[in-house]
C-alpha cells in the first residue's frame, strides 16, 4: 500500500469536504478517489468520514489523522528535497586532493568558488601528489583531484587544463641571472632540482625529455619534495630548478627567468572517476582551472629588479648620557 498517496487523497477530501471537488483538484475521477479512501480506512481500521448526511464530516479518527497526515506529508516532501540535493551533489562531503605547494591564494580562490556555487557542500581538501591522487581516485578514496599533466587518465574524466609557463630558478649572484630570458641549453653543466619521479611519473619523464630535446641533459637530478627544500638546494649551488613565477616569489633570495619559447608549462586540471563519480565532481572542473591559472598579466622579473627582503630591521643606537 502506498500510504503517502492515500494520505494525500484523504487530505484533499478533508480540505474540500466534497469528493467531487477533491477529485477535480487531484486530477482524477471520483470513483478511484472513493476507493482510495475506503482502502485507507480498511488499512487503519477506522472510519474517517461520516457519510450519513448530505455533507460529509470528519469523524474523531479523521480529525486526528488530518493533523498527522499533514505533518507526515510535509516530512516526506522535505526528505525528497534533501535526497534530490544529495543526488545533485548539493549536500554532503566532497574529498578534494590538491598538489603539495599549492599557493594559499589559489586554494582559497578554489574553495571560495565552490562555496559560492554549492554553498551546502562540505569540501575536505588533502595535500597529495598527483600519483597519490590517481591511486586514491581509482580506489574511491578521493572524489576530485587537482592533477599535474601529463597524467595517466585511464578511468578518469579531466576538466579544462590551466597552463602556466615555467621558468628557471637560480641564485641571484648567478651569471645567468643577468639575462632577461634563458634557453634550456644555457643550463648545461648544472644539476637539476625536481620533484621525485614517484610524485608525478609522467611529468618527471616529460620534463627530462623536453630538457634533452632542447640541449640540456642534467648531470644529475636532485629531488626535493617541498618548495622550501628546492629553494635551499638552489641557494646552496646544488642545481637549478624550473617552476612558476608565483612559486619563485616565495623565496626573495632566488631569481626567476622565463624560458625562451616557453617549452615547459605547469599544466593542471580537475580529475574525477569516470565510473560512479561524485555528483558534484563535474561542477568543480571550471573552478579548478580558474583558481590554478596564474595571472596572465603578471610581468616577468627583469634582471635589474631586486626583490624585497622578507623583513626590515631598524637598529637605533642607545643615547649616551
Amino acid at each position: 500500500m502506498n500510504l503517502a498517496r492515500h494520505l494525500r487523497h484523504f487530505v484533499a477530501v478533508a480540505e474540500e469536504m466534497h469528493f467531487g471537488r477533491a477529485a477535480e483538484a487531484l486530477g482524477m475521477a471520483q470513483p478511484p478517489l472513493s476507493q482510495s479512501i475506503r482502502r485507507l480506512e480498511e488499512e487503519l481500521g477506522v472510519t474517517l468520514f461520516d457519510r450519513s448526511r448530505r455533507r460529509i464530516r470528519l469523524t474523531t479518527a479523521g480529525t486526528h489523522l488530518l493533523a498527522e497526515a499533514r505533518e507526515l506529508l510535509a516530512r516526506e516532501e522535505r526528505l525528497r528535497t534533501v535526497m534530490r540535493r544529495v543526488r545533485d551533489g548539493e549536500l554532503g562531503t566532497l574529498r578534494l586532493g590538491v598538489p603539495p605547494g599549492t599557493p594559499a591564494t589559489a586554494l582559497h580562490a578554489l574553495l571560495a568558488a565552490v562555496a559560492e556555487r554549492i554553498p551546502d557542500l562540505r569540501v575536505e581538501p588533502a595535500e597529495l601528489t598527483t600519483a597519490e591522487q590517481v591511486r586514491r581516485l581509482a580506489d574511491a578514496e578521493l572524489d576530485v583531484g587537482v592533477v599535474q599533466h601529463p597524467v595517466d587518465a585511464d578511468g578518469l574524466r579531466l576538466g579544462p587544463v590551466a597552463r602556466t609557463p615555467l621558468g628557471v630558478v637560480l641564485p641571484r649572484p648567478s651569471p645567468l641571472a643577468r639575462r632577461r630570458e634563458l634557453a634550456l641549453a644555457d643550463l648545461a653543466g648544472h644539476d637539476l632540482v625536481a620533484l621525485p619521479r614517484s610524485a608525478a611519473p609522467a611529468w618527471h619523464d616529460h620534463l627530462l625529455d623536453v630538457c634533452r630535446d632542447h640541449g640540456y641533459t642534467p648531470r644529475r637530478v636532485r629531488t626535493a619534495t617541498t618548495l622550501e627544500f628546492l629553494f635551499a638546494l638552489v641557494l646552496a649551488g646544488q642545481g637549478v630548478a624550473v617552476t612558476t613565477q608565483t612559486a619563485a616569489r616565495r623565496e626573495p633570495r632566488v631569481t626567476w627567468r622565463p624560458l625562451a619559447g616557453t617549452p615547459l608549462h605547469h599544466r593542471v586540471s580537475a580529475a574525477w572517476p569516470a565510473a560512479s563519480p561524485h555528483p558534484a565532481a563535474p561542477r568543480l572542473a571550471e573552478p579548478v582551472a580558474a583558481a590554478m591559472a596564474e595571472d596572465p598579466h603578471t610581468s616577468p622579473v627583469t634582471p635589474t629588479e631586486t626583490a624585497p627582503l622578507p623583513w626590515t630591521v631598524v637598529y637605533t643606537p642607545p643615547t649616551l648620557p
